[in-house]
């Protein structure tokens, strides 16, 4: 679908310094800091119980802070002791349960939060916005009577219909079906960049995080591990948590050999390595499925296959070194390689990321 807006509105950079948030002098969320240019897109990613919602409600002004500001445009809006109404931020919200009037039709819930314009302004905004999410002629319609990513489209179009700088949305996908959400993702985001809205998402599926994001905060306990983008997210992550929670891989053992070099299961895989790591040093290696290749004429090293799993356009193997180490590897669905193959393997990695050995701290590269 293509997307054009004839009105974008101001978007606004949201600033997060320290922040701590929390219930009854309890804190949920711990020092907090990031940036977020205008009209670009963020996502607070965690597992359940990390925190984002919290943190996403206090941006949104329904909690207040403990500790440290929060900042949209320059204008201090939470501090402790001070929290500016979320009806005075310009900041629009999306629901996980979208929250639609079943007693109004299309038209009458996108206008719900503008219903005191003028008729003309409000009636060609709505008009607008119907064709900014491929709607027109939905007007009469009623909910129970859309789709799910339908009643979506309504749900970001009565948020976006008081021209909000901010949009924050709140698992808005997550009761749809798995194979939709990552194309409702990159409809909204679509959506958002036609509008120069600033928005920021909370989720907990690194899939829809990826479509939809340019940056993306990785919660852990209520404390941020990194924020940084999807691609660094996964070949740079920060740590530990990061390295399990975003895409799939395998830690292995490791030893430092030489400065750029370490010494593992699969062979030497050579990369730059921070000073911290001498030779000798026992480390852990992070092994994504990409940074193997099967290749029975020029590989160096046999695995056999213990499972497989077809996605379409490749296979996900899972492979058993000679030493009995597992590891994981992606390759095209056209190599259809069965259980107890014995393979070769030839690395592919591009960087090294390592750990300490058994270390669930920062990553070294």
């Amino acid at each position: 679908m293509t997307i054009t807006s004839r009105n974008p509105v101001a978007a606004a950079e949201v600033v997060l310094d320290d922040v701590d948030v929390g219930y009854s002098g309890q804190r949920v969320v711990h020092a907090i800091s990031l940036e977020l240019p205008r009209g670009k897109i963020g996502c607070l990613l965690g597992p359940s119980g990390c925190g984002k919602t919290t943190l996403l409600r206090a941006i949104a002004g329904f909690e207040g802070v403990m500790r440290g500001e929060i900042r949209l445009n320059g204008e201090s809006v939470s501090r402790p002791g001070f929290t500016l109404p979320p009806e005075k931020r310009s900041v629009g919200m999306v629901f996980q349960d979208f929250a639609l009037f079943p007693h109004l039709d299309v038209a009458g819930n996108i206008a719900f939060g503008i219903r005191r314009w003028a008729r003309g302004d409000r009636d060609r905004r709505v008009r607008e916005l119907l064709r900014l999410i491929g709607l027109a002629g939905y007007e009469r319609a009623y909910p129970h009577a859309l789709s799910g990513g339908q009643q979506q489209r309504i749900a970001l179009a009565r948020a976006l219909a008081p021209r909000p700088e901010l949009l924050l949305l709140d698992e808005p996908f997550s009761n749809m079906d798995v194979e939709l959400r990552t194309d409702i993702a990159q409809e909204v985001r679509a959506i958002l960049r036609a509008e120069s809205t600033t928005g920021i998402l909370v989720t907990h599926d690194q899939n829809e995080a990826f479509a939809f994001a340019d940056c993306i905060a990785v919660l852990n306990n209520g404390r941020l591990s990194q924020w940084d983008t999807a691609y660094h997210l996964y070949h740079r992550p920060a740590d530990r948590f990061v390295a399990d929670f975003v895409g799939e891989g395998t830690i292995i053992p490791g030893k430092v050999c030489e400065d750029d070099c370490v010494e593992t299961a699969l062979g030497k895989i050579r990369g730059p390595l921070s000073d911290r790591f001498g030779p000798g040093t026992a480390v852990d290696v992070l092994v994504r499925p990409d940074d193997i290749a099967l290749d029975n004429d020029r590989g160096d090293t046999g695995a056999e296959v213990l499972s497989k799993a077809f996605r379409g356009a490749d296979f996900l193997y899972t492979l058993k070194l000679q030493d009995g180490t597992e590891i994981l590897c992606v390759a095209p669905s056209h190599d259809n390689f069965v259980v107890s193959d014995h393979v070769r393997l030839r690395l592919n990695f591009s960087h090294l990321v390592v750990f300490p050995r058994g270390d669930s701290g920062a990553a070294r590269r």
